[in-house]
């Protein structure tokens, strides 16, 4: 099966990611999105397996299978945690309602190392830009600023949150170029700081509850391979001429 038909006809989950999602849109931002798809389950049967993820079809796209999605999330990936806390969602089916509703279970107190390492990450390369070139990708800077805001918020409340509401003005600002790098460092530092005692009294919980995400993918894997399935005549019966279902 191609890539772009899994995402077409199998998609359970799908919104818009990016500044739009963040409150921090402006003339000229790109839209991007991003999907969730739960591919057949006759289809693992296969020596090929589904693919992982699929970009496309559309410009801007990028889609995870299911299983992929949630071993990232319960991992507390950035991006994969705020993909399912978007407040632009443009589609989602009953499975996808169901994920939707687990969401609280991907959350733990690891996403303080994870969010952490992804902010040290960026925070490296801007430090890189500053050496090299004067100045950072203020865009950049501003989006690193954003995620510490996200991750410490979400360690003080137990709650992801992704809209920057009426801390938008301020990192437009940044990304503007219009505060001076010395204040964008300090910021950054005294959120970080911030993060490291909200991780102190965190209400979450330490680990994910992986258990009851196991439960659901195992159902929608289960209720995929009980359904009949255009898929079925490429698996090979046990008897000659013969597909398992009729064996």
């Amino acid at each position: 099966m191609q890539p772009e038909a899994l995402v077409r006809d199998h998609t359970i989950y799908s919104c818009v990611m990016g500044s739009r999602a963040f409150g921090l849109a402006t003339d000229g931002s790109d839209t991007d999105r991003r999907g969730v798809y739960a591919a057949p389950t006759a289809l693992f049967w296969r020596f090929e397996k589904p693919p992982t993820h699929v970009e496309g079809p559309a410009e801007e796209q990028f889609s995870w299978e299911l299983e992929r999605f949630c071993e990232l999330a319960l991992r507390a990936n950035p991006n994969v945690l705020e993909c399912l806390h978007s407040p632009l969602v443009e589609y989602v089916d009953d499975t996808g309602r169901e994920l939707i509703a687990l969401r609280g279970a991907f959350l733990s107190r690891q996403a303080h190392e994870t969010f952490a390492r992804y902010a040290l990450g960026q925070r490296h390369k801007l430090d890189a830009d500053v050496r090299n070139h004067g100045a950072p990708r203020w865009k950049h800077a501003m989006h690193l600023l954003r995620l510490l805001m996200s991750v410490r918020d979400l360690l003080r409340t137990g709650e992801l949150t992704i809209d920057v509401g009426d801390r938008r003005e301020p990192l437009l600002a940044v990304k503007r170029g219009e505060v001076p790098w010395p204040e964008v460092e300090s910021w950054m530092t005294r959120l970080a700081t911030e993060t490291d005692e909200a991780y102190r009294h965190s209400p979450l919980p330490a680990e994910p509850d992986r258990r009851r995400i196991e439960d659901f993918l195992t159902r929608v894997r289960r209720t995929s391979a009980l359904q009949p399935d255009p898929y079925d005549e490429v698996v090979q019966g046990v008897v000659p001429g013969r597909s398992i279902r009729q064996a």
